[in-house]
């Protein structure tokens, strides 16, 4: 089978999670003997096609700043065809995989133009990030994703959570569900560089570790980590450092404000990016990860937690509960709670065997329920499906 891909992220350009699935999950189904194209925007001095994993990766021109977001992601659609034309004047396919409403325009005129099976993965929706659609813009984004929808012979979800909220909000009757995973080897301890030197940028010996990596933005509950924090740093007079990981534009600088105000700022560090071979090595000497989301359909920086054999706090919100499994292979808290976070969180830094006892959970379970070899044969599935539903019309 030979697959056109549509994404807007593909390492090394990582903006949330559709980069990591896609580099992950592709590769699989290669090795399964399939060919895969994967066309995606110009990332630096990358060049314009190139074999990654066994992956064909196209990238057409970066339209320029994306600022306002939405007639780049307009001007990107118009490259993203104009480029898929010529590759298929050159090659035949048998579907396409759009990854969410970035590509939704592309794919379906390629759809119209071709009658290729189109297979969408939602990996989240406007009115989930948001709490509703809010104004003209959140209008438009909503509108790419009711189409993509409606246009797909098969859509996939990572998640029950989006399962429900696409057939609710988005109106699509029927989807697969297919986990996110992680490839644990990739997260193997470094052992090259100075643990306790690490460690002493960051907190001093008796002090624990608390982080938070990811996007900064709203729906992530960055802010309920704060008031949460006030509260594990009375119950634990004092001795922790919370480390914030991760590109927020003007939410960091709120964010500082915040824990200012709260007299907590000389406890936090916010680093702002950091590689992943950094963040590898940071990992082994955080106590604690601890992710409160308000919306998140699945959570992929849980599973990098467990295979780094951190300790994972989380918020019940969307599939995080599906992730981690409370008592089991982490703690789950209440969403929009600090008191039920500082809990959590509380549970973990207080209890050493017991965190020791998650993490060995949490880590087993990657390759049970996480394992990318067994989702890109799901995957397939979808695609089987898709290509025999398109026959028979």
């Amino acid at each position: 089978m030979k697959i056109l891909v549509l994404t807007w992220e593909f390492p090394p350009r990582l903006v949330g999670g559709i980069a990591r699935h896609c580099a992950e999950l592709y590769p699989e189904i290669v090795r399964m003997g399939h060919e895969v194209h994967v066309v995606t925007v110009a990332f630096g001095t990358e060049p314009q096609h190139k074999v990654v994993g066994g992956i064909h990766v196209h990238r057409v021109d970066d339209p320029g700043v994306p600022d306002p977001f939405l007639p780049w992601v307009r001007d990107l659609n118009r490259n993203l065809l104009e480029y898929c034309h010529q590759l298929l004047a050159k090659t035949s396919f048998d579907l396409i995989h759009a990854h969410d409403w970035l590509v939704a325009a592309a794919a379906i005129a390629l759809q119209s133009k071709t009658g290729l099976p189109l297979v969408s993965t939602i990996h989240a929706t406007e009115f989930g990030r948001h709490n509703g659609i809010r104004g003209d813009d959140s209008t438009e984004i909503f509108n790419q994703e009711r189409q993509l929808t409606d246009r797909s012979t098969e859509v996939i979800v990572c998640s029950n959570y989006m399962r429900e909220e696409v057939h609710e909000v988005l109106g699509r009757t029927h989807s697969h569900i297919i986990y996110n995973g992680i490839n644990p080897e990739k997260k193997q301890r470094p052992q090259n560089f100075d643990f306790w030197q690490l460690r002493r940028t960051y907190a001093a010996d008796h002090e624990k570790i608390i982080y938070y990596v990811g996007r900064m933005t709203p729906e992530k509950g960055i802010f309920l980590l704060l008031d949460a924090a006030s509260i594990v740093l009375w119950e634990m007079e004092g001795a922790v450092k919370l480390v914030f990981i991760g590109k927020g534009d003007g939410n960091i600088e709120a964010l500082k404000r915040k824990a200012t105000d709260l007299g907590i700022g000389e406890k936090c560090y916010f680093t702002g990016f950091m590689s992943d071979q950094d963040l590898d090595k940071f990992q082994t000497v955080a106590d604690c990860a601890v992710f409160p989301s308000l919306y998140e359909p699945f959570g992929i920086v849980a599973l990098e937690s467990f295979a780094s054999h951190v300790p994972v706090v989380v918020s019940d919100a969307g599939g995080l509960p599906e992730v981690v499994r409370h008592s089991q292979t982490g703690i789950v808290t209440w969403k929009n709670n600090p008191d039920s976070l500082a809990w959590g969180i509380l549970e973990v830094l207080r209890n050493p065997s017991y965190s020791k006892w998650l993490t060995d959970n949490a880590y087993s379970e990657l390759s049970q329920r996480f394992y990318w070899p067994h989702l890109a044969t799901q995957t397939l599935a979808v695609y089987e499906m898709a290509v025999a539903s398109d026959a028979k019309a």
